[in-house]
Protein backbone atom coordinates (compact mmCIF):
# COMPACT_ATOMS: atom_id res chain seq x y z
CA UNK A 1 0.00 0.00 0.00
CA UNK A 2 1.18 3.60 -0.47
CA UNK A 3 -0.33 5.04 2.61
CA UNK A 4 2.00 4.77 5.73
CA UNK A 5 -0.25 5.48 8.48
CA UNK A 6 1.03 5.10 12.21
CA UNK A 7 -1.56 6.50 14.68
CA UNK A 8 -5.04 5.17 15.05
CA UNK A 9 -8.47 6.49 14.92
CA UNK A 10 -11.21 6.69 12.06
CA UNK A 11 -9.63 9.80 9.92
CA UNK A 12 -6.94 7.53 8.99
CA UNK A 13 -9.43 4.52 8.88
CA UNK A 14 -11.22 6.88 6.01
CA UNK A 15 -7.73 7.70 4.24
CA UNK A 16 -7.27 4.01 3.69
CA UNK A 17 -10.74 3.11 2.32
CA UNK A 18 -10.21 5.69 -0.50
CA UNK A 19 -6.82 4.16 -1.50
CA UNK A 20 -8.57 0.82 -1.48
CA UNK A 21 -11.70 1.42 -2.75
CA UNK A 22 -9.44 3.52 -5.19
CA UNK A 23 -7.97 0.21 -5.99
CA UNK A 24 -10.87 -2.17 -6.54
CA UNK A 25 -12.12 0.29 -8.66
CA UNK A 26 -9.19 0.00 -11.05
CA UNK A 27 -9.38 -3.23 -11.85
CA UNK A 28 -10.19 -4.93 -14.73
CA UNK A 29 -13.06 -7.22 -15.48
CA UNK A 30 -10.78 -10.02 -16.14
CA UNK A 31 -8.52 -9.45 -12.94
CA UNK A 32 -11.51 -9.30 -11.19
CA UNK A 33 -12.44 -12.73 -12.50
CA UNK A 34 -9.25 -14.28 -12.27
CA UNK A 35 -9.48 -13.19 -8.53
CA UNK A 36 -12.56 -15.01 -8.45
CA UNK A 37 -11.23 -18.30 -10.12
CA UNK A 38 -8.66 -18.59 -7.38
CA UNK A 39 -10.23 -17.87 -4.31
CA UNK A 40 -12.80 -20.57 -5.18
CA UNK A 41 -9.73 -22.68 -4.71
CA UNK A 42 -8.65 -21.43 -1.90
CA UNK A 43 -12.19 -21.41 -0.80
CA UNK A 44 -12.07 -25.64 -0.66
CA UNK A 45 -9.06 -25.75 1.56
CA UNK A 46 -11.31 -24.71 4.11
CA UNK A 47 -12.40 -27.99 4.77
CA UNK A 48 -15.55 -26.45 5.97
CA UNK A 49 -18.40 -28.67 7.19
CA UNK A 50 -21.55 -27.62 9.91
CA UNK A 51 -22.77 -24.49 9.61
CA UNK A 52 -20.80 -21.67 7.56
CA UNK A 53 -21.46 -17.97 7.53
CA UNK A 54 -20.18 -16.03 4.54
CA UNK A 55 -21.43 -13.20 2.04
CA UNK A 56 -22.70 -12.88 -1.80
CA UNK A 57 -19.79 -10.03 -2.96
CA UNK A 58 -20.85 -7.03 -4.44
CA UNK A 59 -19.48 -3.72 -5.62
CA UNK A 60 -15.88 -5.44 -6.20
CA UNK A 61 -15.76 -7.48 -2.90
CA UNK A 62 -13.05 -10.26 -3.75
CA UNK A 63 -15.41 -13.95 -4.90
CA UNK A 64 -18.32 -14.88 -6.62
CA UNK A 65 -21.23 -17.06 -5.61
CA UNK A 66 -19.02 -19.90 -6.88
CA UNK A 67 -17.00 -19.42 -3.42
CA UNK A 68 -20.43 -20.49 -1.96
CA UNK A 69 -21.00 -22.95 -4.20
CA UNK A 70 -17.45 -24.37 -3.07
CA UNK A 71 -18.78 -24.49 0.94
CA UNK A 72 -21.70 -26.15 0.39
CA UNK A 73 -20.40 -28.82 -2.11
CA UNK A 74 -17.66 -29.46 0.59
CA UNK A 75 -20.64 -30.07 3.08
CA UNK A 76 -21.17 -27.17 4.91
CA UNK A 77 -24.82 -24.84 5.21
CA UNK A 78 -23.84 -21.45 4.02
CA UNK A 79 -25.86 -18.46 5.83
CA UNK A 80 -25.49 -15.12 4.46
CA UNK A 81 -26.74 -11.68 5.71
CA UNK A 82 -30.04 -10.16 4.40
CA UNK A 83 -30.47 -6.31 4.91
CA UNK A 84 -32.71 -5.14 7.92
CA UNK A 85 -32.54 -2.18 10.51
CA UNK A 86 -29.07 -0.97 11.21
CA UNK A 87 -27.70 -3.01 14.07
CA UNK A 88 -26.59 -6.56 13.99
CA UNK A 89 -27.01 -8.86 11.05
CA UNK A 90 -29.57 -10.79 10.12
CA UNK A 91 -29.08 -14.09 8.09
CA UNK A 92 -30.82 -16.56 5.28
CA UNK A 93 -29.74 -19.77 4.33
CA UNK A 94 -27.86 -19.67 1.15
CA UNK A 95 -29.50 -22.61 -1.16
CA UNK A 96 -27.94 -21.67 -4.87
CA UNK A 97 -27.37 -19.03 -6.93
CA UNK A 98 -30.92 -19.32 -8.76
CA UNK A 99 -32.30 -17.93 -4.97
CA UNK A 100 -31.06 -14.86 -4.93
CA UNK A 101 -32.90 -11.27 -5.28
CA UNK A 102 -31.73 -7.80 -6.10
CA UNK A 103 -32.03 -5.76 -2.43
CA UNK A 104 -31.96 -2.78 -0.60
CA UNK A 105 -28.13 -1.08 -1.67
CA UNK A 106 -27.33 -3.00 -4.21
CA UNK A 107 -26.89 -6.51 -2.50
CA UNK A 108 -27.82 -9.84 -3.63
CA UNK A 109 -29.66 -11.79 -0.93
CA UNK A 110 -31.44 -15.38 -0.80
CA UNK A 111 -35.02 -15.62 -0.07
CA UNK A 112 -35.71 -17.72 2.04
CA UNK A 113 -36.88 -16.98 5.99
CA UNK A 114 -34.70 -14.32 8.03
CA UNK A 115 -32.84 -16.05 10.64
CA UNK A 116 -31.83 -13.72 13.95
CA UNK A 117 -28.47 -12.19 14.71
CA UNK A 118 -27.76 -15.78 16.83
CA UNK A 119 -27.75 -17.82 14.14
CA UNK A 120 -24.17 -16.38 13.66
CA UNK A 121 -23.51 -18.90 16.66
CA UNK A 122 -24.05 -21.47 14.61
CA UNK A 123 -20.98 -21.39 12.60
CA UNK A 124 -17.61 -22.95 13.21
CA UNK A 125 -16.56 -20.59 10.28
CA UNK A 126 -17.23 -16.92 9.21
CA UNK A 127 -15.98 -15.23 6.32
CA UNK A 128 -16.13 -11.59 6.63
CA UNK A 129 -15.92 -9.29 4.00
CA UNK A 130 -12.88 -6.74 4.34
CA UNK A 131 -11.32 -3.95 2.58
CA UNK A 132 -8.00 -4.92 4.20
CA UNK A 133 -6.75 -6.63 6.85
CA UNK A 134 -3.02 -6.52 8.74
CA UNK A 135 -1.19 -9.44 10.55
CA UNK A 136 -2.18 -9.18 13.90
CA UNK A 137 -5.46 -9.56 12.34
CA UNK A 138 -6.72 -6.01 12.39
CA UNK A 139 -9.51 -5.52 10.04
CA UNK A 140 -10.66 -2.62 7.92
CA UNK A 141 -14.57 -2.65 7.48
CA UNK A 142 -16.37 0.00 5.11
CA UNK A 143 -17.25 2.02 8.76
CA UNK A 144 -20.87 0.84 9.23
CA UNK A 145 -20.13 -1.29 12.19
CA UNK A 146 -22.09 -3.75 11.17
CA UNK A 147 -20.00 -7.11 11.62
CA UNK A 148 -18.18 -5.80 14.52
CA UNK A 149 -21.70 -5.58 16.68
CA UNK A 150 -22.52 -9.21 14.94
CA UNK A 151 -19.89 -11.04 15.70
CA UNK A 152 -20.16 -10.76 19.60
CA UNK A 153 -22.83 -13.50 19.26
CA UNK A 154 -20.24 -15.84 17.84
CA UNK A 155 -19.16 -18.71 19.41
CA UNK A 156 -15.87 -17.99 21.12
CA UNK A 157 -14.00 -20.96 18.84
CA UNK A 158 -15.18 -20.09 15.54
CA UNK A 159 -12.91 -19.39 13.10
CA UNK A 160 -12.92 -15.50 11.59
CA UNK A 161 -11.28 -15.22 8.36
CA UNK A 162 -11.18 -11.79 6.37
CA UNK A 163 -11.30 -12.30 2.95
CA UNK A 164 -9.14 -9.77 0.81
CA UNK A 165 -7.27 -9.81 -2.05
CA UNK A 166 -3.41 -10.16 -2.01
CA UNK A 167 -2.24 -7.24 -1.77
CA UNK A 168 -5.13 -6.16 1.04
CA UNK A 169 -3.15 -8.50 3.47
CA UNK A 170 -0.91 -5.47 4.82
CA UNK A 171 1.36 -4.99 8.35
CA UNK A 172 -0.80 -2.78 10.04
CA UNK A 173 -3.99 -0.79 9.83
CA UNK A 174 -5.21 1.31 12.37
CA UNK A 175 -7.14 0.25 15.54
CA UNK A 176 -9.31 1.59 17.27
CA UNK A 177 -10.85 -0.05 20.92
CA UNK A 178 -13.98 -1.77 19.61
CA UNK A 179 -12.27 -3.47 16.61
CA UNK A 180 -12.87 -6.77 16.84
CA UNK A 181 -9.43 -8.55 15.22
CA UNK A 182 -9.66 -11.93 12.94
CA UNK A 183 -7.55 -15.00 13.52
CA UNK A 184 -6.98 -15.87 9.65
CA UNK A 185 -7.14 -14.22 6.02
CA UNK A 186 -8.30 -16.06 3.12
CA UNK A 187 -6.77 -14.43 -0.24
CA UNK A 188 -6.75 -15.52 -3.87
CA UNK A 189 -3.39 -16.77 -4.72
CA UNK A 190 -2.16 -16.77 -0.42
CA UNK A 191 -4.76 -19.58 0.71
CA UNK A 192 -5.19 -19.49 4.11
CA UNK A 193 -3.30 -16.86 6.33
CA UNK A 194 -3.13 -17.59 10.13
CA UNK A 195 -2.41 -14.14 11.71
CA UNK A 196 -0.34 -13.26 14.47
CA UNK A 197 -2.50 -12.04 17.59
CA UNK A 198 -0.04 -9.73 19.25
CA UNK A 199 -1.93 -7.23 21.09
CA UNK A 200 -0.96 -8.40 24.81
CA UNK A 201 2.55 -7.96 24.02
CA UNK A 202 1.37 -4.61 22.68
Amino acid sequence: MVIDMEMPGERDKHAWRTEILARRAAMTPEEHAADAVALVAAARALEAGGWVCAYVPVRGEPGSTQVLDALRQAGARVLVPVTGPPGPLNWTEYTGRASLRRARFGLLEPTGEPLPTKAVGWAELILVPALAVDRRGVRLGRGAGYYDRTLAAARPDARLVAVVRDDELVDRLPEEPHDLRMGWALTPRGGLHRLVEDHVAE
